[in-house]
Order: C-alpha cells, then sequence, then structure tokens
C-alpha cells in the first residue's frame, strides 16, 4: 500500500508488487488436500490402487497372461507367502514368473497373487461403472425434482411413457415379441378406448378421466420414488436380484448401480434448490434461454461438488458390495478372481493357510479406507465454511 501525495489531497493506491499472488480454484484445492495429511494418504493410496490394478488387468488377461490366476497346481496347493516352488513337482511352464509364490497359493495351487492383481481390476470396474450409471440417474432425477419442483404432469402421461420404456425392458427379460406386443397392445387399446367413447359423445369411464386429468408434481413424484426404494435394504434387494439374473460381471455392475442413486438424487436436488432461486438463473431466464439449458449449463456445473464426494464414497461402497456378493457366491462367476471369491475358498483353510483370508481382506481394509479418507478430505474442502478456517 502506498500513499501519493498531490496537489490537494493524498491518494492511497494498491502495491501490485506487494499483494499476494492470486490462486486459481485448482491450485487452492490442491493447496487444502496435500494441507489435510489423511485426505492425501488416501488420494496416495488410491493412486498406488489404480495403478495396480490396471497392471493387473494387463498381466493377468489374454489368451497367454504373464501371470495366469487360473493356473492349477495341486501339486503345490496350501504353500505359504514368498515360497519356492519345488522344481520336482512343477511341470514345465507352469513355475511363477517371478519365481517364487509371494501371496502363497489355494487349496487348487492357483498364484494367489495372481488372483489378487486380477482382483483388483474387477473391483475397480465394478466401483467405477457402478457409481457412474448411479451418478447418471442421481443427477438427472435430482436435477428434475430441484429445478421444475411442484410443476404438475399428468398420470396418464406418466403411464403412457412407463409403458413406453417397460416394453424394451420386458422384451429383453421375457420373450421378445410377446412382451413388446403386450406393452403396445395396451397401451393402443387404452387410447382406442377412450377415443371412442369420445367420439359417440359418451362420457369418459371414470378411471381414464382421473389417470388423464390428476396430477402430480415432479419433486413429489422423484422423492417418492426415493422414499419406496429407501425402504428395501439395499444389499438384500440387490442379492436378490443378481439371484434372479444370469451371473456375470456386467450384471453386478448394473444392479448395484441400478439400486444406489438415492443418495445423489437428494443431494442434487437439494442443491438444485438452493441454486434455481440464484440470480444467474433468474438472467438466463430473462434471456429467454429453455430449461434443459439453464439446468445443463447453468447450474449443474455449481451443483456437482457434493456429487464429487458421494461418488468417492460410493466407489467404497460398491467394492464392498462386489466384495460381499462374491463371498457369498453371488458375484462375479469363475474363472474371473475377485477378492470376495478369494476370501470365499479361504474360510475353509483359515487355520492351516490364513494368508487365504488376511491377504484379501487386508487389502479390502486398506483400499476401502483409502476411499473414505479421500472422501471425507474432499468433503472438508469443498465445504466453504470450513475451507474458510484453512
Amino acid at each position: 500500500m502506498k500513499t501519493i501525495t498531490t496537489a490537494h489531497t493524498p491518494q492511497t493506491v494498491l502495491d501490485l508488487d506487494l499483494m499476494p499472488p492470486s490462486r486459481s480454484p485448482w491450485s487452492e484445492t490442491w493447496r487444502l488436500l496435500r494441507k489435510n495429511r489423511m485426505a492425501f494418504s488416501g488420494l496416495v493410496i488410491f493412486a498406488i490402487f489404480f495403478i495396480i490394478a490396471v497392471a493387473g488387468m494387463l498381466l493377468t488377461s489374454g489368451r497367454k497372461p504373464v501371470l495366469d490366476p487360473a493356473q492349477v497346481r495341486l501339486q503345490e496347493k496350501l504353500r505359504p507367502p514368498m515360497s519356492v516352488p519345488i522344481p520336482e513337482t512343477v511341470v514345465s511352464g507352469t513355475a511363477p514368473i517371478l519365481g517364487r509364490y509371494l501371496l502363497g497359493t489355494d487349496d487348487l495351487g492357483r498364484d494367489v497373487f495372481a488372483r489378487m492383481l486380477q482382483g483388483a481390476w474387477v473391483s475397480l470396474t465394478v466401483g467405477f461403472v457402478a457409481v457412474g450409471i448411479s451418478v447418471l440417474i442421481g443427477i438427472v432425477l435430482g436435477g428434475l425434482a430441484g429445478y421444475f419442483g411442484q410443476r404438475a404432469i399428468r398420470v396418464g402421461h406418466i403411464l403412457s411413457w412407463s409403458l413406453v420404456v417397460a416394453a424394451p425392458i420386458l422384451a429383453l427379460a421375457a420373450k421378445p415379441l410377446a412382451a413388446l406386443l403386450a406393452a403396445a397392445g395396451a397401451l393402443a387399446g387404452w387410447a382406442f378406448y377412450a377415443w371412442r367413447r369420445r367420439r359417440r359423445g359418451e362420457p369418459t369411464p371414470v378411471l381414464l378421466r382421473w389417470l388423464s386429468w390428476t396430477a402430480i408434481g415432479v419433486d413429489d413424484l422423484v422423492m417418492r420414488a426415493v422414499d419406496i426404494m429407501l425402504c428395501f435394504p439395499s444389499f438384500f434387494l440387490i442379492l436378490t436380484v443378481v439371484a434372479l439374473l444370469p451371473p456375470s460381471l456386467y450384471t453386478i455392475m448394473i444392479v448395484i448401480g441400478l439400486t444406489s442413486w438415492m443418495g445423489t438424487t437428494r443431494l442434487v436436488r437439494a442443491e438444485f434448490l438452493s441454486l434455481r432461486e440464484q440470480d444467474f438463473v433468474a438472467a438466463a431466464r430473462a434471456l429467454g434461454l429453455s430449461d434443459l439449458h439453464i439446468i445443463f449449463r447453468h447450474i449443474m456445473p455449481n451443483a456437482l461438488a457434493p456429487v464429487l464426494v458421494s461418488a468417492t464414497l460410493g466407489i467404497a461402497s460398491a467394492m464392498l458390495t462386489e466384495a460381499g456378493l462374491s463371498f457369498l457366491g453371488f458375484g462375479v462367476p469363475p474363472p474371473h478372481a475377485t477378492w470376495g471369491n478369494i476370501l470365499s475358498d479361504g474360510k475353509d483353510f483359515i487355520f492351516d493357510a490364513p494368508w487365504l483370508t488376511f491377504a484379501p481382506g487386508i487389502v479390502i481394509l486398506i483400499v476401502l479406507l483409502a476411499f473414505n479418507l479421500f472422501g471425507e478430505g474432499l468433503r472438508d474442502i469443498l465445504n466453504p465454511k470450513l475451507r474458510e478456517r484453512n
């Protein structure tokens, strides 16, 4: 700060050389993240886990993988960690590539280290894809509920679009032609019946008249759907759906994603309820911009901070759910190795081969703890009130 004296009055001006340099939002976030030791430790562990998972995908996939997690060596079963294979009992070409079993072998002689690497990639894929599905659904539904609020839509419209959307799903789940014809026939028959009665001058049936004119707010519709989904225990709902569908990696990811969108929906709705009253939204409406443009171009970028925190914590939850399903035998089917089925294989040998339980159990603990610490750190950093204290 400098004082300059003129002929009339002294003036105070800012000395730009003495002002602290301005930081961009990304550099400020990175500074606060490094300051939070627990969150930064979680980020480092997550980065290491990501590198290991990608390396596991590259080393354990293909026709001739470098590390074969499905290679059976019955003569080498239940070997302890860091043990060297016995040359007289190992068939040519089946010895571990590193010359020793880093994490031992299971009851079939399979290399636990190779199986853990493959399980890391499976867990990472399930976590990210499932959370991506849930976040996408949550953003769309939460944004619609928060922006439109109590703007009414017709119940008849809801049922009509429900039939249109449900037809392809029924076609995939049941006999395709029969399901498609049934849904289309029901929709067409309903519309034709109402049209014929109106043309003849006959009164429309009470049910059809009620469905045509009764309206419900967008916010009420979305939040009642959230309340219904929250009434069901998530894990048991996932377990029931997975038991009815063919087991596969894609089934697990889709089912977890479709049953875990409620928290994101509530977060996005709360942010939209606050942001839609801001001046920049009113200015966008005054310019004649469409609702979709305002939602996705102006409001959505300002509402993603809590969604990022929720997604980080959701990845840990999705990975734990997949491990639980695999442990119970309803997860990713063989020959894919997951941390859950490695735990399941080791429960019968917990005293004879404890490494089969400790190896995946400790890794699951560390990885999930890292995601939770990183998510809690992001929550503190992205919270304006807590950010001012730092």
